[in-house]
C-alpha cells in the first residue's frame, strides 16, 4: 500500500495511505479552511452539516403528567406535562407552558395519548395544537363499560425552527369533570424531527 508522509513543523507526522485495491479514487478538499471530522473525533456534527433529507441529531422529546388532571366538560384543556423523560435539545418547556418549540426547521412526528375516567356515553378527544390552534385531532367513538377510555393522536407537522410551538390538548363531553391519569404509560406527548426542511 503506497503512502505519503507529511512531517509536522516541530513534531508529529501525518500518513495518507491509498487502499490496496484496484481502481482510481479521488479525495477532493474544499477551497476553504476547516477541520475534517473522523470516526474517533469528539467534535459535534450539527444538523446544518447534513444533507437536507437527513434527520441526524435533530430534537426529540417525551413528557408526561406528574399529577392527575381534572378535565372539565366541553372545554379544550392543555395537558400539563411536567415530567420529562428526555429532551435532547432543551426545546420542551415542562415548567410553564408545557410546549415544544423546536429550534431546527423541518418536519416532526408527534404522538400523544391520554387515559381518562369518561362515561360510556361521552366522547373523548385529543389534539396536537400548533401555535395555539388545533392542527391534528382524534376522537374516541365511546369508551369502555368500566368508565375509562384512551385516545391517541399521531401526526406529522412542519416547524419553522424559530417561533412554531406544539402542545397537547384534551376535550371530553360527558357533562361533568373527568380524571386524566398521570403516568408515563397513560398520558404523554412525544415528538421527533424526521426530516429537515
Amino acid at each position: 500500500m503506497a503512502s505519503i508522509k507529511l512531517q509536522g513543523d516541530t513534531s508529529g507526522e501525518l500518513t495518507i495511505s491509498a487502499p490496496a485495491v484496484a481502481g482510481t479514487n479521488t479525495i477532493t478538499l474544499p477551497a476553504s479552511t476547516g477541520t475534517i471530522v473522523t470516526t474517533s473525533d469528539s467534535s459535534t456534527i450539527t444538523q446544518g452539516m447534513l444533507a437536507s433529507n437527513v434527520a441526524g441529531t435533530g430534537p426529540t422529546f417525551r413528557a408526561y403528567m406528574s399529577a392527575n388532571l381534572t378535565l372539565p366538560t366541553s372545554v379544550q384543556t392543555k395537558v400539563p406535562l411536567a415530567t420529562q423523560q428526555w429532551d435532547t435539545n432543551n426545546n420542551f418547556d415542562h415548567v410553564t407552558n408545557y410546549r415544544f418549540t423546536p429550534t431546527v426547521e423541518g418536519y416532526y412526528a408527534f404522538t400523544g395519548a391520554a387515559f381518562g375516567s369518561v362515561a360510556t356515553t361521552a366522547r373523548f378527544g385529543i389534539s396536537v395544537y400548533k401555535n395555539g390552534g388545533p392542527a391534528s385531532w382524534e376522537f374516541s367513538s365511546g369508551v369502555t363499560s368500566d368508565g375509562g377510555g384512551s385516545v391517541v393522536v399521531s401526526t406529522i407537522l412542519y416547524a419553522n425552527g424559530s417561533s412554531d410551538y406544539f402542545e397537547l390538548y384534551l376535550l371530553q363531553n360527558q357533562g361533568s369533570n373527568a380524571t386524566i391519569v398521570n403516568n408515563s404509560a397513560n398520558t404523554w406527548f412525544s415528538g421527533s424531527l424526521i426530516r429537515s426542511a
